[in-house]
C-alpha cells in the first residue's frame, strides 16, 4: 500500500502595510470616520446666541451677566439676533423690551445715544400695582382734579391716556415718587418717552391722579 501525501503546514504571517487588502481596509475605515463627521457637522448647524436671562427693559445698560449663552439652529435668521460669538461691549443699553428667556435682537440693543427713554416713578392705587413684575408693560392714566364736588371731595376731568405700552424697570419700596401718593400708594417706577416726562410731571402738579392698567399679556413672573 502506498503512503498518503503528508500535507504542508501553511504558516500564518503577521499583515504587513504592503498587504494591498490592508491598505484598503484602512483608508475604507478612514474614509467613514471623515464622511461621518461631515454628516453630522452638517446636520447641527446650530449656531451660539444670547437670550435674556430675564426680562429686558428700554433703557436698561445690559452686560454679559444680563444674558444666557444658547445653540439654536436659525437658517437664514443667524444675523437678527445678538451672536454669542463676539463679545457685546461695553455702554450697551437696551432699546425695546425682550422678554426673559427670548432670544435678543441684535436691533433691540444699540448704544446710549438710540436710548429714548427715561426713568420715571409714579405712586399709584397699590390695588393696580399688586399683579406687576419687573418687564410688565403698562398703559398710563391721569385725571386731573376740576374742583370740590358738592360732598366736599374733589372732582375729576375723567382718565386721560398719557403713556401707552410702558415698560415697569423697577418697583421700589416706600414714598418718593409722583402722583398723589399716600399711605395706600405704590410706588412704581416705569420708563418713560423722555419727550412725554415734562407733560406727565406738569399734569402730577396739578394734582392729577394717577393709574396704571397692565397691557394684556404682558404681565410677567421674573427674577430681577
Amino acid at each position: 500500500m502506498s503512503e498518503l501525501p503528508t500535507p504542508t503546514a501553511i504558516r500564518l504571517q503577521r499583515p504587513r502595510w504592503r498587504d494591498g487588502r490592508l491598505v484598503i481596509g484602512v483608508v475604507l475605515v478612514l474614509a467613514s470616520v471623515v464622511l461621518g463627521s461631515v454628516v453630522v457637522s452638517s446636520a447641527d448647524d446650530r449656531v451660539p446666541s444670547y437670550a435674556a436671562r430675564a426680562a429686558l427693559v428700554p433703557g436698561q445698560r445690559i452686560s454679559e451677566a444680563d444674558l444666557v449663552r444658547v445653540d439654536v439652529q436659525l437658517g437664514d435668521a443667524s444675523g437678527v439676533y445678538l451672536s454669542a460669538r463676539r463679545a457685546l461691549g461695553p455702554d450697551r443699553f437696551v432699546l425695546r423690551p425682550v422678554q426673559g428667556g427670548e432670544l435678543v435682537p441684535v436691533a433691540a440693543i444699540g448704544g446710549r445715544e438710540s436710548v429714548t427713554v427715561q426713568p420715571l416713578t409714579l405712586v399709584v392705587d397699590a390695588g393696580s400695582a399688586a399683579a406687576l413684575q419687573v418687564g410688565s408693560q403698562v398703559d398710563v392714566y391721569a385725571d386731573i382734579p376740576t374742583g370740590g364736588g358738592a360732598s366736599g371731595g374733589p372732582t375729576f376731568a375723567g382718565p386721560e391716556l398719557v403713556l401707552q405700552r410702558v415698560s415697569v424697570s423697577s418697583l421700589p419700596q416706600g414714598s418718593g415718587g409722583l402722583g398723589g401718593g399716600s399711605s395706600t400708594g405704590q410706588p412704581v417706577q416705569v420708563m418713560a418717552p423722555t419727550d412725554r416726562v415734562k407733560d406727565l410731571i406738569g399734569r402730577i402738579d396739578q394734582g392729577a391722579r394717577v393709574t396704571v392698567v397692565p397691557v394684556a399679556g404682558t404681565i410677567l413672573k421674573v427674577d430681577r
